[in-house]
């Protein structure tokens, strides 16, 4: 079906999503791709990269992801060390992510270097979306979360990394950070689609991270991973703050829950019942009462000691 958007000139939508919520608000959107992205790593489980992310964790996002799409396409990452060793060990972690995470299709990072792993599990029954240029996963040896092909050369292997994984058999190829000329040859290039993040308007379609794209998470850790091309489309995460910051607000002045926020009820008559039941044993409750508070306040030592004030 991408490869037919292509083919008529139809742009291509993909964004992330991590749970049943925001996969249900992605799938309402009509958006073409729903990515179980490593990003989860940095965006949900607060990682500072993608390279912690395990299987298990892919596997259980993908899960609630899966109940709550009925129409976009499901993509989920493979993460790091769950495909490198052997194309055997790849086709392995794709089943897993097909049969047990409800995964339409897969993703790897890699160019040339993984077009046999990915020939691997397109002939194991597996569709694969290929991804070039920044590579997350692989920060420590790109130095880090950089822009790739900014030159002629780089911009050259990335070209040939986009061929040989097309010849491979991939569907889709993912183009990350990278300069929009660059994006467009490979784009006119390949037959396959690609979908961009942070290179340019040329690509068939774009990608971005639900939490970014959404605004969010406005604390400082979160902002600093925000990358420059990301369009925020919303600012959820301020209206989120306002929302529980005016919660504390009315529980700490006793305003929450008024009457209209009470809504169990119970009738005079059983009311009078209730209370005279409670008077039989008033003074036992009141004796264990003050035998638990003098048991807690014992146990503490900063009661003890008044640093909580007097």
């Amino acid at each position: 079906e991408l490869l037919a958007m292509k083919r008529r000139g139809k742009r291509i939508s993909m964004v992330t999503a991590y749970n049943y919520p925001s996969a249900v608000q992605v799938d309402l959107a009509n958006i073409d791709v729903v990515l179980v992205g490593d990003s989860v790593g940095m965006v949900e489980l607060g990682y500072e990269t993608t390279q912690p992310v395990t299987l298990e964790d892919m596997l259980h996002h993908a899960k609630a992801v899966k109940r709550g799409v009925e129409r976009s396409l499901i993509v989920v990452d493979l993460p790091f060390g769950s495909y490198e060793i052997s194309p055997a060990q790849a086709l392995q972690s794709a089943y897993r992510c097909v049969k047990e995470g409800g995964a339409d299709a897969v993703k790897l990072e890699g160019g040339r270097d993984r077009a046999d792993t990915c020939r691997s599990i397109v002939k194991g029954g597996i569709a694969v979306m290929g991804h070039i240029g920044l590579t997350p996963q692989a920060i420590s040896v790109i130095g880090g979360f950089r822009a790739q092909g900014r030159t002629g050369v780089k911009a050259r292997a990335l070209l040939d990394d986009a061929l040989a994984l097309q010849d491979a058999g991939v569907f889709a190829l993912v183009l990350e950070c990278v300069p929009p000329q660059v994006a467009q040859v490979i784009t006119e290039s390949l037959e396959i689609p690609t979908i961009g993040i942070g290179a340019g308007p040329h690509t068939t379609g774009q990608v971005l991270v639900y939490h970014d794209m959404l605004g969010m998470l406005s604390h400082p850790h979160h902002e600093q991973f925000v990358p420059k091309f990301c369009k925020k489309y919303a600012e959820v995460g301020h209206a989120i703050r306002f929302g529980l910051d005016a919660f504390k607000s009315d529980v700490d002045q006793g305003l929450f829950p008024a009457d209209e926020f009470t809504p169990y009820k119970m009738s005079d008559k059983e009311e009078i019942k209730f209370r005279e039941l409670v008077a039989e044993d008033e003074g036992v409750r009141q004796s264990k009462l003050t035998r638990a508070s003098k048991r807690l306040k014992d146990a503490d030592e900063y009661e003890a000691t008044h640093i909580y004030g007097r």
